[in-house]
């Protein structure tokens, strides 16, 4: 089931960018049953595109699975590829997204983007595949709205 994996067990470097970051994934332990799985990235950094300043961003990733699921330390590096990576947030959250799906084909996805605020503003980018399948438990987020100190 792993024997393909070129990240997993062994070291590897941390990509440049996310384009160079390489999405791997295994089969489906479970094929055909309705279940979420959930990675939570509570510590997400980008920079922003104009001043080059760092962005940051708790990120929830929930999907169902098809056929095949992401193997964790490959995602793990491929969110860390946007560290130096400028972005406007919706830009990596959706592009986050598009990427996973076109990787995974999930039968569905949603990511919640987080952000801390810069300015003076956070900004919350939500996206998602299409609705929920019917039957799915899906729990909520649990990232309160940013309510600032106190």
């Amino acid at each position: 089931m792993t024997t393909s994996l070129t990240q997993l067990g062994r070291p590897a470097a941390q990509p440049a960018t996310p384009e160079e970051a390489l999405l791997e994934s295994v089969a489906n332990p479970h094929p055909g049953k309705l279940y979420l799985i959930r990675f939570a990235a509570p510590e997400f950094t980008s920079l922003c595109p104009i001043t080059g300043q760092p962005d940051f961003a708790h990120l929830v990733i929930d999907y169902v699975p098809g056929e095949r699921i992401v193997e964790s330390k490959s995602l793990k590096f491929f969110l860390g590829a946007f560290r130096n990576h400028g972005a406007f947030h919706e830009a990596c959250t959706v592009g986050i997204a598009e990427r996973l799906v076109r990787e995974i084909a999930p039968v569905w996805l949603r990511i919640g983007g987080y952000w801390y605020p810069r300015g003076g503003i956070p900004i919350d980018v939500f996206y998602q595949s299409g609705p929920p399948p019917e039957g799915l438990w899906l729990p909520d987020q649990g990232v309160p709205p940013y309510r600032g100190r106190g």
